[in-house]
């Protein structure tokens, strides 16, 4: 019997750093929603470099019951790095990643498998409605506008990572080898027949948002970067109009100086000018920087991540996740 035979029906994939307080709720609703239906499954936390009790608690659920499994980072990765772990350990015919903090509704799986049974390889959950503050609502909002606008791929608005993925799409996400993952976009970049299902986010059930501003700010720059080309456009373009500007200057200024007119004098102009320059000459090298250095992210071919331990999954090499071909 070959490998795809013995899969389980769906693997549930879950990143977790620092969710301690919401654990044993998440485990309980989606043994509450899987166990009535009739199929296999198995849920797989990756311990993301948790420093509380999250890891000490997955590992008490395993003793419990053997279908929930872990991965245990060396150290922190990323949210990103985690799912795309999941993903690499991952043997269901269906994965599901959702996150550990119940923003992402276990209740919504069966219509996602219903969806999955109708033919569709791609559900993704679309938030119909954030159960956040203001400020968070806009900038959400305001990403995946901008994103919408620049990409060269029609990635759907409001659709996170909380998505269901057939194992012929996961096969392809573990074919891509970019380090500086965005997977959101990288599921939408492999295509296949694709459909999403809204639902209301909740607020977190515990605790506070690991995704800070500055993470939130780097993951929206990671997918504006390996999705777009209009930074390194607009560069060009700005360097264009400065380049038009100037040439117009000069002819204004040598116009006058024929014609008899007395020219501009003084530091002001000068010093406006110069900063005015080195302001778009630095934002120029800025943006062609972040480029650059997911280029050299990429070429010195580090894993994108280290394994500690694993419990639950059949492996013999805990630095390299089990491929299935």
């Amino acid at each position: 019997m070959s490998l795809r035979e013995e899969m389980v029906t769906v693997s549930i994939v879950i990143p977790v750093f620092n969710e301690e307080e919401n654990l044993e709720a998440l485990r309980d609703r989606l043994l509450a929603t899987l166990e009535p239906r009739d199929e296999t499954f198995e849920i797989i936390f990756i311990n993301d470099g948790s420093s509380d009790r999250s890891e000490e608690i997955i590992r008490s659920f395993n003793e419990e019951d053997r279908r929930v499994k872990l991965v245990s980072f060396s150290r922190n990765f990323g949210h990103q790095t985690a799912v795309t772990c999941g993903l690499d350990f991952a043997s269901g015919k269906a994965v599901v990643v959702m996150d550990a903090d119940l923003q992402d509704p276990p209740e919504l799986l069966p219509r996602l498998l219903e969806r999955w049974r109708e033919g569709y390889e791609v559900v993704y959950a679309v938030r119909c409605e954030r159960k956040e503050n203001v400020f968070k609502r806009s900038a959400y909002k305001l990403f995946y506008w901008l994103l919408n606008k620049v990409s060269y791929l029609d990635i759907p608005l409001d659709s996170g990572d909380f998505s269901l993925l057939d194992h012929r799409v996961v096969d392809v996400l573990r074919a891509m080898p970019e380090r500086n993952r965005f997977v959101r976009g990288l599921r939408t970049w492999a295509g296949f027949r694709q459909v999403g299902v809204e639902y209301e986010r909740s607020a977190r059930f515990a605790g506070e948002s690991k995704y800070d501003f500055a993470k939130l700010l780097s993951l929206a720059f990671d997918g504006l970067v390996s999705y777009s080309y209009v930074p390194l456009r607009l560069v060009s373009n700005v360097g264009l109009l400065v380049s038009l500007t100037a040439l117009a200057y000069m002819i204004y200024l040598l116009t006058a100086r024929l014609l008899g007119d007395a020219t501009i004098q003084g530091w002001t102009s000068t010093v406006v000018i110069m900063l005015f320059l080195g302001g778009v000459q630095l934002l120029s090298l800025g943006v062609i920087g972040e480029y650059v250095g997911r280029i050299f992210d990429e070429v010195k071919q580090r894993p994108s991540y280290v394994v500690r331990d694993v419990l639950g999954l059949e492996t013999g090499d805990t630095a390299k996740p089990r491929r299935i071909d």
